[in-house]
C-alpha cells in the first residue's frame, strides 16, 4: 500500500485487447489500477474503463505507460451502397482503439 497521498484519478478508456497489456505494464510501475469493462458508443465495440489513483507527480509515468500498451487499429466496417439494386456490402476503414485519458483531480481520498 502506498504512503503518497492519491491526488489524481486518471480514467482511461482503452480497447479491450489492450486491457491485459496495459494492467501489467502499471503492474510492474507499481500503480494500482482498476478496470471496468464497458463498451464504445459509436461502434458498439468491448472496452474497458481503467481507474487509476496516484499522486500527481506519477501520472507522466501512466501516461506513458498508455500510450506505449495502447495501440490503434485500422479495422474494415461493411456498409452496403445506398441507391443500389442489390445491397452490396461496402468495406469502410475506421480507426479503432488507443486510449481515452481523463485525469481528474482528487480533493479527497480515503481508505478503509
Amino acid at each position: 500500500m502506498s504512503t503518497e497521498p492519491v491526488r489524481l484519478l486518471i480514467l482511461a478508456v482503452v480497447q479491450e485487447q489492450d486491457q491485459d497489456v496495459a494492467m501489467h505494464t502499471l503492474e510492474r510501475l507499481h500503480i494500482p489500477a482498476v478496470y471496468l469493462a464497458s463498451t464504445g458508443g459509436y461502434l458498439g465495440r468491448r472496452n474497458a474503463t481503467l481507474m487509476i489513483g496516484l499522486p500527481q507527480e506519477r501520472e507522466a509515468d501512466v501516461l506513458k505507460a498508455l500510450q506505449d500498451t495502447c495501440r490503434q487499429r485500422v479495422e474494415y466496417m461493411t456498409l452496403p451502397l445506398e441507391g443500389s439494386a442489390m445491397p452490396m456490402p461496402a468495406p469502410v476503414a475506421v480507426t479503432v482503439g488507443g486510449a481515452t485519458v481523463f485525469a481528474l483531480p482528487v480533493e479527497r481520498f480515503e481508505e478503509f
